[in-house]
């Protein structure tokens, strides 16, 4: 018995060859990669009888098979793990479907090489448009309840110490504008993705006279790919929407953490309603935030996908691989298939968070968050250097501290006492000036050039709401082209195959 799919080897497949490689991967990829493969068989059969390289008659009979299995769907292929791959099964389909004389002859002018990125491609554009989607409607959302939340005052903080009070509303705005990036970084990739390399063969090119602007066109491509060396030795598009993903995935993780901590009974500043939570086993109180943990796992995971893919080429020649070309890109499937799923979830976390606003409140009155407006206030009214201003104010949270005292507690003899210490006079402030910056309300007001005054939140949403309607139009844009393109190709089949 000789291979299946070559005379040169004149031996079978080793069977562990195909239980432990070809037979997971078939299984893994066929359902996938079948409608993309059936579309990469129009578009080239189409471009061979344009330009003359095929018989009308054998076109017809191909286009006619390539219909038929097309009906019938991906269970019409009987898969054979010795076939090796997805494209030798569905081309076994298709000479039984035409014949062998008919059926072989669509393989002219290409390579399982150029037919494997093309799909890659492909696949890769959908996953991409379907992730800068759920972005999209994941920053919508977060975008509507920042501008509901806008006046809701709670403690920020840098080092996980009291900082600067801010209000939830400006923290969700925060997120939303550096998801605003990672829409940035996928539509950028996106145009490097949709780069048709049909036509690149084995990667020398062809000696047949194809024309690779037309499978470019059918397939919804915007430009083709130069050089077909190039064209089957990268994949360079993947890890880079992975490298996307993976800045994506941060994002959440980071968010999640801060959730975590905040809906602890130790921070108490938000809680979770009970459907998006999980308990114990043993200890009846708990509610454990399961969701946030997965999102912080999966965070990790999308990492170590991407950290994988690229050591898996990294020691490969600048060619056709295996390693490169396939392993590589099952890490990114994998982790576009993550990516999608995290979305959904992280979606339904900060649609489901809510504020525990007198808590919060509570925090910033008495965790000195308002310590530097105290000191810019000193600045402002006193004429005294910042550096100075510091330092009285840090004598003053210290006197306060070592009293047991909470910031609004603080009064003018403490404050007197602190410039005391520091410059030798003291202030001789009222009370109403004092309590003037220690209000961590006019501490958000009054903070409007970026920071997390309401207006400025409110402002900020309504600018980036612009931005995702402009980024979600291109996506759109994207998915007529395609669709506009598929239902030529389609019409053009059709047509050839009732000849």
């Amino acid at each position: 018995m000789e291979s299946k799919v070559s005379r040169r080897l004149k031996e079978p497949l080793a069977q562990e060859i195909c239980e432990l490689i070809y037979a997971p991967r078939i299984g893994r990829d066929f359902l996938k990669v079948f409608p993309h493969m059936t579309s990469v068989n129009k578009a080239h059969l189409l471009m061979l009888y344009k330009t003359g390289l095929i018989a009308p008659d054998s076109a017809t009979k191909l286009a006619r098979g390539l219909l038929q299995i097309e009906s019938e769907g991906p269970s019409s292929v009987e898969l054979d793990p010795a076939k090796e791959d997805p494209y030798f099964n569905y081309e076994a389909r298709l000479m039984a479907i035409t014949g062998r004389d008919i059926g072989g002859r669509v393989h002219m002018a290409r390579s399982r090489n150029d037919i494997s990125v093309t799909t890659d491609r492909i696949r890769a554009r959908d996953v991409v448009l379907d992730i800068l989607e759920a972005v999209g409607r994941v920053r919508k959302n977060m975008l509507e309840r920042a501008t509901g939340f806008a006046d809701t005052i709670m403690p920020g903080y840098t080092h996980l110490q009291p900082a600067q009070p801010m209000t939830l509303g400006f923290y969700m705005s925060g997120v939303a504008e550096h998801l605003g990036r990672d829409m940035d970084r996928l539509l950028n990739v996106l145009v490097r993705i949709d780069i048709c390399p049909l036509g690149a063969g084995a990667f020398a090119g062809t000696r047949f006279p194809i024309d690779r602007s037309i499978t470019t066109r059918h397939l919804g491509f915007t430009t083709v790919q130069a050089n077909t060396l190039d064209s089957v030795a990268s994949r360079d598009f993947a890890w880079e929407a992975m490298s996307a993903m993976a800045l994506l995935a941060i994002t959440w993780g980071r968010v999640a953490q801060d959730l975590h901590v905040w809906s602890t009974p130790e921070f108490g500043l938000v809680f979770f309603p009970d459907r998006v939570a999980s308990t114990s086993s043993i200890m009846p109180q708990k509610k454990n935030p399961a969701v946030l943990e997965y999102l912080k796992g999966k965070s990790a995971h999308v990492l170590g996908l991407l950290n994988t893919a690229l050591v898996t080429v990294k020691g490969t020649h600048y060619t056709h691989a295996g390693d490169s070309s396939r392993e590589s890109m099952r890490n990114f499937w994998e982790c576009a298939d993550e990516v999608l799923r995290s979305l959904s979830l992280f979606g339904l976390v900060m649609g489901s968070v809510e504020p525990r606003k007198q808590h919060m409140l509570e925090h910033v009155n008495r965790d000195f968050s308002v310590a530097t407006d105290l000191a810019d206030g000193l600045v402002a009214e006193a004429d005294m250097p910042f550096r100075d201003a510091h330092h009285i104010v840090g004598e003053l949270v210290r006197l306060a501290m070592d009293a047991a005292k909470t910031a609004n507690e603080l009064t003018s003899e403490m404050l007197d006492q602190a410039a005391i210490e520091v410059t030798g006079t003291p202030l001789g402030w009222s009370e109403d000036k004092l309590r003037k910056y220690l209000n961590p309300v006019d501490s958000v007001i009054a903070r409007k050039s970026g920071g997390p005054a309401p207006d400025s939140t409110r402002e900020a949403a309504q600018r980036q709401l612009q931005h995702i309607d402009q980024a979600l139009a291109v996506v759109a844009s994207n998915r007529s082209r395609l669709e506009a393109a598929s239902r030529e190709m389609n019409n053009e089949i059709k047509a050839l195959a009732s000849l």
